[in-house]
């Protein structure tokens, strides 16, 4: 990849970045597509949110993707947020667009192309969130409307209701429930939470109430402990990997105007993965 003096900037806020995958994953389809671009992993404390965002302007950056702790507090810096990102509460990519900053999530629809790869459905399914932050508003968003049902649980029950009690200004067949003290009832479990980011992270429940005839996913994009367990009880599992990988072509696309190279992204995680 060559620099050059009109090199179109794109990146990454968060904190922290040095994990991130991103960079490898959006510049291997720049440059596929012959494109003057450059992704590049920023990290911004929360403390210099407002001054960085401020700086997408002053330097001309075409966007960013914006990853945690940032998602939600950023959503006020910006000119605009599209319907859907408004809804979840959260942004994971901001388009500048001649100096008006808008705002879009991409995790949701991410999310559900993973789950058709995958050869998962949700239609006329029961399904379980563990989590109610921003990464459960964005996939219960979609969720909520292909599921028969969609339940959620958090620890914090009253983050699980807040989240419950938005989405039935959409759909009405969505409810939280108290304790996973059973999953018998439901088809797909996933995980959205960073418990199994660390491998010395409890399970966030216990996997010996799994049966084989359930899926199981992880949002955290590598093969957690969790997944294992899954595993070793016959349930198809899959990781955040795709979410990963359809959440950035879309905003890669947002940023270019072009529809970008999947499978050489696709590459590009994995050979970052190894």
């Amino acid at each position: 990849m060559k620099i050059s003096g009109g090199t179109k900037i794109t990146g990454l806020f968060g904190y922290p970045v040095e994990h991130t995958l991103s960079p490898a994953m959006h510049n291997a389809a720049f440059e596929a597509l012959g494109l003057d671009y450059c992704y590049i992993a920023f990290s911004v404390h929360p403390d210099y949110l407002e001054d960085a965002v401020k700086a997408i302007r002053a330097l001309n950056l075409c966007g960013v993707n914006v990853t945690i702790p940032h998602k939600e507090k950023v959503i006020p810096l910006l000119d605009e947020i599209d319907e859907e990102a408004s809804f979840i509460g959260a942004v994971n990519t901001i388009v500048n667009l001649s100096g008006r900053l808008i705002g879009y999530n991409t995790d949701g629809r991410g999310f559900m192309q993973s789950l058709s790869e995958g050869g998962i459905s949700t239609e006329g399914k029961d399904v379980l969130i563990i989590g109610a932050g921003g990464a459960s508003r964005a996939i219960s968003y979609y969720l909520s409307q292909k599921a028969k049902r969609l339940f959620l649980y958090d620890i914090a029950k009253d983050k699980a209701e807040k989240l419950v009690q938005d989405l039935k200004k959409i759909r009405d067949n969505v409810s939280t429930v108290e304790d996973i003290v059973s999953t018998d009832r439901f088809h797909l479990i996933i995980n959205a939470t960073p418990l199994g980011i660390k491998e010395e992270d409890p399970l966030p429940f216990d996997t010996a109430l799994l049966n084989p005839d359930q899926a199981v996913c992880d949002l955290i994009y590598k093969k957690t402990r969790f997944l294992e367990e899954a595993s070793k009880k016959g349930c198809a599992t899959l990781n955040g990997l795709g979410m990963l990988l359809y959440q950035g072509a879309l905003a890669s696309e947002l940023w270019t105007g072009k529809k970008p190279p999947v499978e050489i992204m696709r590459d590009a995680l994995y050979t970052s993965l190894k």
